[in-house]
């Protein structure tokens, strides 16, 4: 029997020779981090080891995103104290203010994640870097510091589904649309402690952005790890970011799945989720006359360069609707730079939008952007639980940057088509 690139990866990485799926296996560990929510607990349990070093330096990161800038004394505290932990120890990859971004699009953008690698971050969506062929993983901040003094972690062995997508895509479709669709097909708990590997001729074809964005919501299925094949898109994304000593591994043609879903996109139209859960999903034809008080573009899961220049190309020459918010929040550092140089920063300030600088802030409810009692948000963001984004009573609506930019335009969510 033949093994998936995810088997493939934990095999590589595995302290033992053979296993099967549902078994609990010990496993090395490639690159480990923590953000400044997950990572004071990780540490605090690091020290409660009393090892006197980490496993390596070099092989763990710190990324100040969920509060940065931080918004008030707590979070600022949490900052100071993970800063002195990493001046402590030696670490030497600590991103925040001017030198971060957002933790899932900042790993990639650095070289971080390489094909075949093994990585586990304090933060569900460690899902994301299984676009680029890894085995990523979210686990908890106990978990996370073990890590960090072991350099491996536990695991059970998950099973696999496989999701194939065939057929053209429709216009304005995205990787947004394409797990959003998915996931209201399988649910929230479709593939819990779960590998989703994704495949087929439109994800050959699909930009590394998309794939990120898809790889990212895998966690809103429930599933432990995203995964799809590294190729020759792969490679020239990784091009000058990380050197050539990986391993592009390929699931084989006989290999076991617990199942295999197929999905033809031609039927696929911008999706919209409605509160609370990404699940609920409707097409953008029958999503009704729903007014919206604030517009988010950005976040781990829609905020790279292609995601603005999509949200521009709607955005140049109108403003935002007078009772709408709209912002924008680059993933990272570089992404910001790149929108200044291509005038995107220009389009939006025009728009009337707010930029921020990369932070997490309003797709936790946490700042910049936060939601009162009974407002609504169309966001393109990962999660639109009870109280996500703000208010208990507030809703948020989940949707590709397009969608989120022509309705910050109109007021209302409607089709891209409505304003071009």
């Amino acid at each position: 029997m033949g093994k998936t690139i995810a088997e493939k990866i934990i095999s590589s990485h595995a302290e033992q020779d053979s296993f099967e799926q549902g078994e609990i296996i010990n496993v090395k560990v490639d690159f480990a981090f923590a953000n400044d929510v997950t990572g004071p607990f990780a540490i605090k349990c690091f020290e409660d080891v009393g090892k006197e070093e980490v496993f390596d330096s070099e092989k763990i990161g710190f990324f100040l995103d969920h509060f940065m800038p931080s918004k008030d004394i707590k979070s600022a505290t949490q900052s100071k104290f993970v800063k002195e932990f990493v001046e402590r120890y030696g670490i030497k990859n600590f991103f925040h203010s001017g030198t971060g971004g957002i933790e899932h699009s900042l790993l990639p953008e650095k070289g971080f994640v390489k094909p075949g690698n093994l990585i586990v971050g304090a933060d569900s969506h460690t899902t994301t870097a299984g676009a680029l062929g890894a085995f990523a993983i979210g686990v908890g901040s106990t978990d996370l510091g073990i890590v960090m003094a072991l350099g491996k972690t536990w695991m059970k062995v998950p099973k696999i589904i496989k999701i194939i997508y065939n057929g053209k895509l429709n216009p304005w479709i995205s990787g947004k649309d394409l797990i959003l669709y998915t996931i209201s097909k399988i649910g929230v708990d479709g593939a819990t402690y779960k590998v989703l590997e994704f495949s087929g001729e439109v994800i050959k074809n699909l930009s590394i952005a998309s794939r990120f964005t898809i790889c990212n919501m895998a966690a809103e299925a429930g599933a432990k790890s995203g995964i799809i094949e590294p190729d020759e898109e792969t490679i020239r994304y990784l091009k000058g970011k990380c050197d050539n000593n990986y391993k592009m591994y390929k699931s084989d043609k006989d290999a076991n799945y617990e199942k295999i879903i197929e999905y033809d996109v031609s039927n696929i139209e911008p999706q919209v989720a409605f509160p609370s859960s990404p699940e609920n999903c409707r097409p953008i034809s029958e999503v009704g006359d729903i007014l919206i008080d604030q517009s988010v573009i950005g976040s781990c899961t829609n905020g790279r360069i292609e995601d603005l220049r999509i949200a521009a190309s709607i955005l140049k020459g109108r403003k935002a609707h007078l009772n709408v918010r709209l912002f924008i929040i680059p993933s990272t550092q570089e992404v910001y730079s790149q929108a200044l140089k291509e005038g995107l920063i220009d389009i939006f300030i025009a728009a009337n939008a707010i930029v921020s600088p990369p932070t997490c802030g309003p797709c936790i409810g946490g700042h910049m952007g936060v939601l009162a009692d009974g407002e609504r948000a169309i966001s393109t963001t990962n999660r639109n639980f009870v109280g996500r984004m703000g208010h208990p009573n507030s809703e948020v609506f989940l949707s590709n940057p397009a969608i989120a930019a022509a309705s910050a335009i109109i007021g209302k969510i409607v089709s891209p088509e409505e304003v071009n």
